[in-house]
């Protein structure tokens, strides 16, 4: 793992025995309601840094009055770390209107192959599982219509879904692409039903989860997939319907008897 930090000292108050002083609080501690709508705003200012290009997560630590004094990005080395941090101070400034001081501004950037998986680890052909390319979201007036395209080896699967344009239906107009496109690859796909898809916040993280089933009458197994927010919810929702759903096809392909 190669890793590049840009940073110069970031601001708090040291206490005697080393702690930081109560003026410096994570965005999770805040509880006084002006403090808790300051911790909203910062995670909304997560969120939207985590769709910029190479990002993969990020974890923003304010003061009481909810000024950021920390930023910290996790990165790929797609671009130089100083135009990362030139790119999170842009977005901050325009889209929140909240400057910040190019100091508190951590990048650390990790070197990972295109299958998210770590350096040195290689998957056999066999292996290798589908992922996501692309996802395409379209909206006339009420209907939303999603493409999922993902790659299976040398393979591109193309799954859609339509239905309301309302933000509580997109996670699962999302898993339900992502589905149909797993279906164009493995017909045994046809057997999975989707039962919930929705993005949680767990710790500093959020999280896409997708909860399915599987049907072999009289049976119905219930199976959970999740995946980390890196670039944006809807790669993450995509991510955790194949988590949910990879494993037991492929256990299911191995158990095939030649007819």
């Amino acid at each position: 793992m190669a890793v590049c930090c840009v940073r110069a000292g970031a601001p708090g108050a040291l206490g005697s025995n080393g702690d930081t002083m109560p003026s410096e609080w994570s965005n999770d501690e805040m509880s006084s309601e002006s403090d808790r709508e300051a911790a909203a705003e910062l995670r909304d200012l997560e969120d939207e840094l985590c769709r910029l290009s190479g990002v993969h997560a990020v974890r923003i630590v304010g003061d009481r009055a909810g000024r950021p004094v920390e930023v910290h990005v996790l990165a790929d080395p797609s671009k130089p770390a100083k135009q990362t941090v030139r790119d999170v101070r842009a977005v901050a400034q325009t889209v929140f209107g909240i400057e910040l001081d190019h100091r508190i501004v951590s990048v650390a950037q990790l070197n990972t192959n295109d299958q998210n998986t770590p350096v040195g680890i290689e998957l056999t052909h066999s292996e290798a599982r589908a992922r996501v390319n692309s996802i395409n979201i379209e909206a006339v007036g009420l209907r939303a219509q999603v493409r999922v395209v993902l790659v299976e080896n040398d393979r591109e699967l193309t799954g859609y879904a339509e239905g309301s344009v309302a933000s509580a239906a997109r996670p699962q107009l999302v898993a339900a692409a992502a589905l149909d496109a797993v279906r164009q690859g493995e017909p045994a796909a046809e057997a999975i039903h989707i039962t919930n898809a929705e993005i949680s916040r767990i710790g500093s993280n959020r999280v896409a989860i997708v909860t399915v089933v599987y049907v072999d009458p009289p049976t119905e197994l219930v199976v959970s997939g999740s995946a980390i927010v890196r670039r944006d919810r809807d790669d993450a929702v995509a991510r955790a319907l194949l988590d949910a759903t990879n494993r037991r096809l492929a256990r299911a392909e191995r158990g095939r008897t030649p007819g």
